[in-house]
């Protein structure tokens, strides 16, 4: 309580006094992305229609998906986020445009999409894309792949992004989940190794018949 009676050296009751909070340093734990031998746990997709996405010549199609004929193969997973802007659209065409090669070649493409947007509608029909969406909610698959994490939020190491999204990765797994091929693009310049995914496509497709008809 204010002392009127000494207005040059007011005093208050302790009780008055509020302390600052302190507010400390909140130390991130960086992310440390699966890489190729090791192998990722086990991750669920839906056949929840809401969960899917598929496109035909940049038309967007129903139909049912075979999931079992999806992950029976080794199948290329690539991670996507309308936030990555134009890097992100360039991954997306580079592999649209090695998707019937990854199907010839034994394998499967499917692109894991962080988050549902009017954008991806656009984007598949000004590039005719052919390519399966699925709508990670919560980043529930990224976190598996160590990608995506609360701890480390993406605009703690890329300016211009104001969300925390999957790093754009792409990564070729055969179906025992082992990873065979992992790629990152730190650079944030769209480009893909299509040659070396086409490889660990085709050694692992041949490696799965090798064994099945063993």
């Amino acid at each position: 309580m204010l002392n009127t009676t000494n207005t040059k050296y007011p005093y208050f009751e302790l009780i008055e006094i509020v302390p600052e909070l302190e507010f400390g340093k909140r130390n991130y734990k960086p992310l440390n992305p699966v890489k190729a031998g090791n192998y990722v746990p086990a991750f669920n997709l839906t056949n929840t229609y809401d969960r899917w996405q598929q496109f035909y010549n940049g038309a967007e199609t129903h139909g049912p998906v075979l999931l079992r004929s999806l992950l029976n193969k080794p199948l290329v997973i690539s991670f996507y986020s309308h936030h990555w802007k134009n890097a992100g659209s360039e991954q997306l065409k580079q592999l649209n445009a090695i998707n019937a090669e990854i199907k010839a070649n034994g394998g499967n493409l499917l692109v894991i999409n962080a988050d549902k947007h009017d954008s991806l509608q656009k984007l598949a029909w000004e590039n005719s894309l052919s390519l399966n969406f699925y709508h990670d909610t919560n980043n529930e698959i990224a976190k598996k792949f160590r990608i995506y994490s609360d701890d480390n939020p993406t605009w703690n190491t890329f300016s211009g992004i104001d969300a925390n999204v999957p790093l754009i990765a792409t990564y070729v797994i055969d179906p025992s989940k082992q990873v065979l091929f992992s790629h990152i693009d730190h650079d944030l310049s769209g480009e893909v190794p299509l040659k070396d995914i086409l490889t660990a496509v085709y050694g692992a497709a041949l490696e799965v018949s090798t064994k099945r008809s063993a």
